[in-house]
């Protein structure tokens, strides 16, 4: 949630706390804490040796004698590239999970092997990140301004200063263009983008997305909610502003869309509801925050929640609010909502 912990509780600290892309539960933000622009889309290709260039989506071009190697990145930003075949030796984000898990956002990196200069909101270890001699820093931006995602707004000067910073935009657009700028920002790094891996991947999330389209216009009477539990409240996921809703919701999905009066306090993400009114929007599949700083629905002991007809269903899947930016890891959740969609119950 932008700002969370002051008046503006901002969007920016909401998301973070399992509040991105239109839901929210402030659970990162108030827990441990350790002290469209965009311009062009252009790029200029990696070599072996010699100066590297991108523009990135706030309009600022990055420019470096070398191909940087030294590379720290939001935790999804490096599972994303390592996806293409970049390695990327720091992060910044949720990594891993009080039990020392990978955290879903590391993707298939080894968290063993990473240097993590904070693993939670607001925690960077200035320090240690100047130590590390970073060439450049990589994230997503979730505004139209181009802040940076997980870069705490105390320290975000002191870490300008040490590498220059590139930004993908997640906000207001929908998911291929973001998978696209990856894929560019990617092969700008060196990725070999003709690799199979790669070109494959693209082909199932182009085949993934065609089958989610085709399930949506013939059940067009199936309502998708997208929520995300806290301990005291229940978030309802606008469609805009979400890059995996928006996307969704182009490819035809019916999703419960709350007002915009209900979503003015969050910047137009979402809603907020007690447990008690949680049944407010009739549903038939429900589409939960699969981040760690949220509650996931095994754990949710509140009554109103079990009589929900999607739940009573088992009509309940996974939601990435924010996605893992390569087509690889896109796929599943295109086809995790395609079959829902298929062999849904009316139950809303």
């Amino acid at each position: 949630m932008p700002n969370a912990r002051t008046a503006h509780l901002s969007r920016r600290g909401l998301l973070a706390t399992g509040g991105a892309l239109g839901l929210g539960a402030f659970l990162a933000a108030c827990g441990d804490s350790d002290s469209e622009s965009g311009g062009s889309d252009s790029t200029t290709p990696a070599k072996a040796s010699g100066p590297w260039s991108f523009k990135d989506d706030r309009g600022t071009t990055v420019k470096l004698d070398e191909v940087p190697t030294k590379i720290v990145a939001f935790t999804g930003v490096a599972a994303a590239l390592f996806d293409y075949g970049i390695e990327v030796k720091g992060v910044f984000g949720p990594t891993t999970t009080k039990s020392g898990k990978a955290d879903v956002q590391a993707g298939d990196m080894d968290v063993s092997k990473l240097t993590v200069f904070g693993n939670v909101w607001d925690q960077f270890n200035v320090e240690k990140y100047a130590a590390f001699a970073p060439q450049v820093l990589i994230t997503t931006t979730f505004d139209a301004a181009g802040t940076l995602w997980y870069v705490p707004e105390a320290s975000k000067d002191k870490i300008a200063k040490l590498a220059p910073s590139v930004a993908v935009s997640v906000y207001d657009r929908q998911l291929t263009k973001s998978l696209a700028r990856m894929w560019e920002l990617a092969e700008s790094l060196g990725g070999d983008m003709k690799a199979a891996k790669a070109t494959d991947a693209k082909k199932r999330f182009e085949a993934a997305s065609e089958r989610l389209r085709k399930a949506a216009k013939a059940r067009p009477e199936i309502k998708v909610l997208a929520g995300s539990a806290a301990e005291t409240a229940f978030y309802v996921s606008g469609t805009n502003l979400s890059v995996d809703l928006e996307y969704f919701k182009a490819l035809g999905v019916n999703f419960v869309e709350p007002p915009e009066s209900a979503k003015k306090a969050t910047g137009g993400w979402f809603e907020t509801l007690s447990w008690e009114n949680v049944d407010k929007y009739p549903a038939d599949i429900i589409m939960m925050d699969d981040r760690t700083a949220t509650i996931q629905p095994a754990d949710i002991t509140e009554a109103t929640w079990k009589k929900l007809p999607a739940v009573k269903a088992g009509q309940v899947i996974s939601r990435s609010p924010e996605p893992i930016l390569s087509y690889d890891k896109c796929v599943p959740m295109v086809e995790n909502l395609a079959k829902a969609i298929e062999g849904a119950k009316k139950a809303g």
